[in-house]
């Protein structure tokens, strides 16, 4: 059998058992989310033993060389012991500073923080309430504007998504834990078409990244797709629209599932809208966000349409682990919860 010191107690691992389910098994609150090795919300670091190659899978460097691993992840052999300490040291004490509904079911979140946050817009973190419940977002700001900024998709039963949306006011203290992901946009190649699509919340990345290109001077030309079922699940429309307004290489399209067709809405499949105004985007660069099954989809048909594998930058919204838990999270979530 092997071992898990925390907080100073031995808790016994079974058989095949991770870390953190079980410390969870015995009652023992850990920050967590997507429990698949993605938000990096339950990093521990190990005081003493060897931790498996596989814990440390998608951690920067850094993290590694100090022992950070995922307990999501961490597998022991029979008969090791592991001490770890959780991973308060890597949290950015922050306030609310605004809470403001974008739509009747997306709750934009404004964040001061309280110490240096260093990060790319389209990158996501983990918020972290002070009672441990973790969820982990995107980033829609800008690293030079004052404040962070986080789309919260309020879910029926949504630990997090609930207490923002009912009692969190501003001046409430919470955390930060990041920033992680790959999905963000990078200076170099001005002339490329960049394609960003995504759906619910996966707008919150698209909407950063977006920005920050033409912060940065890219001139090809950016296509901003943005799907929902209908016109409700669409958010910040009119913003986006005077952003296109302002960068004539910025083409927004808003689509939806059902619904009546209108000026400067499409109705149908957001990879028809895709393959219509884009049918080669060889050369380009891609970044997807939002629901799993569409991102694959779209990753794929991007791929056979010409453009490069190591050019598609994806982030799947999953599903919280535990969405009404008191320590549990989703990952990003997306923002889902993301």
């Amino acid at each position: 059998m092997s071992r898990v010191n925390y907080q100073e107690r031995w808790y016994p691992l079974e058989a095949q058992e991770s870390v953190l389910d079980g410390l969870l098994r015995q009652g023992v609150g850990v920050p967590h989310a997507c429990k698949a090795g993605v938000c990096q919300s339950c990093l521990m670091r190990a005081s003493s033993g060897a931790v498996p190659e596989k814990a440390q899978a998608g951690l920067k460097e850094t993290l590694k060389a100090r022992n950070y691993f995922l307990a999501c992840s961490c597998q022991l052999e029979p008969g090791m012991d592991l001490e770890v300490a959780g991973g308060e040291e890597l949290r950015v004490p922050a306030r609310i500073e605004a809470l403001e509904p974008l739509s009747a079911d997306v709750l934009r979140v404004r964040l001061w923080a309280r110490a240096p946050f260093e990060y790319r817009a389209g990158q996501y973190l983990t918020l972290l309430r002070e009672d441990g419940l973790a969820r982990s977002y995107s980033v829609a700001s800008l690293p030079r504007e004052e404040h962070l900024e986080l789309h919260v998709r309020l879910l029926p039963g949504g630990a997090m998504s609930t207490w923002l949306s009912t009692e969190a006011k501003p001046g409430d203290t919470v955390s930060l834990q990041g920033p992680a992901g790959e999905c963000f946009y990078v200076a170099g190649r001005p002339e490329q078409t960049l394609v960003l699509a995504g759906t619910g919340t996966g707008l919150a990345p698209l909407y950063g990244i977006a920005r920050d290109a033409l912060a940065q001077g890219h001139t090809g030309p950016i296509w901003l797709f943005h799907g929902a079922r209908d016109s409700r699940g669409l958010y910040l429309v009119e913003a986006l629209r005077a952003l296109a307004a302002r960068h004539p290489n910025l083409h927004y399209r808003p689509s939806v599932l059902e619904g009546r067709l209108e000026e400067g809405l499409h109705v149908g499949a957001l990879d028809a809208l895709i393959r219509a105004e884009c049918p080669k985007p060889t050369g380009g660069r891609a970044f997807l966000c939002g629901n799993p099954e569409l991102v694959l989809s779209l990753r794929k048909k991007l791929f056979l349409a010409g453009l490069s594998m190591k050019d598609i930058h994806a982030d799947a919204f999953l599903p919280s682990a535990s969405p009404a838990a008191g320590a549990g999270a989703m990952p990003r979530a997306s923002n889902a919860s993301r």
